[in-house]
């Protein structure tokens, strides 16, 4: 069951805009970064369900932290948000295991299709 989700994003503005999606729809318990580095550290203190992350970040980008946090955790699920939707970063994100990209601006839709994905992961990985 997903209960706990990071959003790190250096905009408060992106930040809110995928609260306020996810929060209408589920109690989830809302941990939030504004760079990659912080991002990275909240993930080890409070080893969320999903983690939403913006690429372009001060102190750590997001290809950094997506790193990083695979390899605290390999199986983590990662739902990257970005403006950059060139093919050489999409390929990046998912060779490095993220579960999907979604276009900045996300629409609400989007981010509860990726939601829905990631249970379906969840639920899967518990019944083996």
């Amino acid at each position: 069951m997903i209960k706990k989700i990071l959003i790190v994003d250096d905009s408060v503005v992106a930040r809110l805009g995928v609260k306020n999606c996810i929060l209408k729809d589920a109690s989830y318990e809302i941990y939030e970064a504004s760079d990659g580095f912080m991002g990275v550290e909240e993930f080890k203190r409070v080893s969320p369900d999903i983690t939403f992350l913006d690429m372009t970040m001060p102190v750590m980008s997001g290809i950094q932290a997506l790193e990083e946090i695979k390899k605290i955790d390999e199986n983590a699920i990662v739902i990257v948000i970005t403006a950059d939707t060139q093919p050489k970063t999409i390929e990046k994100v998912k060779e490095l295991g993220a579960l999907t990209l979604l276009r900045k601006p996300p629409k609400k839709e989007d981010i509860i299709n990726a939601i829905a994905k990631a249970k379906d992961i969840q639920v899967s990985k518990e019944k083996k």
